[in-house]
């Protein structure tokens, strides 16, 4: 609804009248009320400048018709003006407190300022097998889709055997465990019932009657109504992120996602991530968990296919590259270590690699005492890659690492070759024996992995995984560094060098080479995609070769990164 800003009497019946938002117009001069508008509109605001303003026509209706008199049009100036007088003294000594922070309804959550605990994300193992039973069983009578029966029959024997979880069965068990402990899930985006993908089919369809049964529905006896909402939305991500952001605003104790049919697409709300997602605790103090599901991977799909541009999501990123973050080496062991590193950054970034750490970090969000929104680039290929599984005791809560306290998300995966098992202490065992560390996030480390075994260069070349990208791992990367001391360190990416992670993680990785004593020449060695101005080519044998290119070279011991630009020698 619009109201004309001079018209008092009608703005004051609209705002009443409805819940919708709405705008007040009653600028003199336009967008921008200190440019000179006579330039080049000058027989309109000649007439505009005869105009008498808002203020003083409904003043001098309210006297002409007798509902004031001058004395009480005085009063109620000056009662006013003295209220802006007193606003903006008292704006020059503002400083937020807690409670500026977090609406009544975000009770017991901490502000940036106040140091949270570190909460434990795994589940007990007969929770896990109670639920994961319930999710994976359907309804007498009801028929569904021999292929769909046939996925939830397998997803039943990774529960009973405890072996191969899968992707999508991790996430259903996420959203199971956190809809036990009485905590609202929500996801919406384009196919997100069946998943872009096919991976998820989190509703089913009686081939007979076509009526629906959703499993997270019906997780335990009693579970209320729409706890866990799952809807596809329109072809606005706009407009649905933009809400999906409002709904986790106001329901911080509710696990809210929103899912793009592929990453790429999510440019259409670039708005929202750029005025409101990245910088809305910044600019308003108000927290939110909203987690966005971007599909990423270079999987030969082209270039409207293939990346999410995470290299935008890494540049909003307010965290400095240069300033390692303060470490209590007592509280190592117990995860809580970095003090308030989350609670100071405006967003977090994931690139998951098993579906375990996929489970950890979306729990995570319930389980703290403040809210991030969270940034995932989701995979694709991995949804049924056969190495991509993890066992059922890692989303437990008994930790399988020594002098571990407690299970949770893991920022960096170290490398599974060498010593084993590997030491996660500050200063592990060295091995001097590896020539190089290639450092990597997302599904390229498995391309890494079978062409490393392949070439049989375990003790050569180590693999190390960076799961969380924002805020950086610090302390882990240090402790790879500190563990291999004669290997030259590398990173490997999928996407062009001026796009994906690199430009990111060179200072990074040098903040960490600095503080453990190796020298740097300000280029991290690179292997990936030359600089392009498209994410991806549109040739699947062109992708192949270039897929295979970079790998080689990640792993080649003699390969020297190509500084000079394209077309030289």
């Amino acid at each position: 609804m619009c109201a004309n800003g001079e018209f008092l009497h009608r703005v004051y019946h609209v705002r009443c009248f409805t819940t919708l938002a709405f705008a007040t117009y009653c600028r003199k001069y336009g967008h921008n009320e200190i440019d000179e508008p006579m330039f080049t509109q000058p027989l309109m605001y000649k007439a505009i400048r005869q105009h008498k303003a808002a203020h003083q026509r409904y003043v001098e209706q309210l006297l002409a018709e007798g509902s004031l008199d001058k004395a009480q049009v005085r009063t109620i100036h000056d009662r006013i003006q003295e209220l802006l007088n007193q606003e903006y003294e008292a704006g020059r000594d503002y400083r937020p407190s807690a409670k500026d922070w977090l609406a009544s309804h975000w009770q017991g959550f901490m502000s940036p300022a106040q140091l949270s605990r570190i909460r434990n994300t795994g589940v007990k193992a007969d929770v896990l097998k109670s639920v994961g039973h319930a999710i994976t069983a359907l309804p007498d009578g009801f028929t569904a889709h021999r292929q769909i029966k046939k996925v939830y029959e397998q997803r039943r024997a990774m529960i009973e055997s405890g072996e191969e979880v899968d992707w999508a069965t991790s996430e259903a068990l996420a959203f199971a465990t956190l809809l036990s402990e009485g905590n609202h899930v929500r996801l919406s985006g384009q196919d997100v019932e069946r998943g872009t993908f096919s991976h998820r089919h989190a509703v089913l369809h009686d081939q007979n009657t076509g009526a629906k049964y959703i499993p997270l529905a019906n997780v335990f006896p009693g579970q209320k109504p729409y706890q866990f909402t799952v809807c596809n939305s329109s072809l606005s991500e706009y407009g649905v992120l933009g809400f999906e952001l409002g709904y986790s605003m106001e329901n911080p104790n509710s696990l809210v996602l929103w899912e793009a049919q592929f990453g790429d697409f999510a440019n259409t709300a670039q708005v929202i991530f750029d005025q409101f997602v990245s910088s809305g605790e910044a600019k308003w103090l108000r927290q939110s968990g909203l987690v966005c599901l971007l599909p990423h991977g270079y999987d030969g799909q082209g270039p409207e296919h293939s990346s999410a541009r995470l290299e935008r999501y890494l540049q909003m990123s307010d965290e400095n590259p240069y300033e390692m973050p303060q470490i209590d080496q007592r509280e190592w062991f117990a995860g809580s270590h970095l003090g308030t590193q989350t609670q100071n950054v405006n967003w977090q970034i994931v690139n998951c690699t098993t579906p375990a750490n996929y489970f950890h970090v979306l729990r995570r969000q319930i389980h703290r005492q403040f809210r991030k929104p969270l940034i995932v680039m989701s995979p694709k290929n991995l949804l049924r890659h056969p190495k991509c599984k993890s066992p059922l005791y890692e989303f437990d809560d008994i930790p399988d690492d020594q002098g571990i306290v407690g299970v949770r998300f893991k920022r960096l995966i170290m490398d599974d070759t060498g010593l084993m098992p590997k030491s996660r202490a500050p200063r592990p065992e060295q091995e001097p024996g590896y020539k190089r560390v290639v450092f990597c996030t997302g599904k390229v480390f498995y391309e890494l992995h079978a062409e490393r075994e392949r070439q049989g260069k375990q003790n050569d070349i180590a693999i190390v995984r960076i799961e969380q990208l924002v805020p950086f791992p610090f302390d882990l990367v240090c402790r790879e560094i500190y563990r291999y001391p004669n290997a030259e360190l590398l990173w490997c990416q999928e996407e062009p060098m001026n796009m994906g992670a690199y430009f990111h993680m060179q200072p990074r990785l040098e903040s960490c080479m600095r503080a453990e004593g190796r020298s740097t020449n300000g280029r991290i060695p690179f292997a990936g995609r030359p600089p392009s101005a498209s994410p991806a080519t549109g040739y699947a044998a062109v992708h192949a070769q270039e897929q295979s290119k970079l790998t080689h070279e990640a792993l080649d011991l003699d390969y020297n990164t190509p500084w000079a630009s394209r077309g030289t020698a």
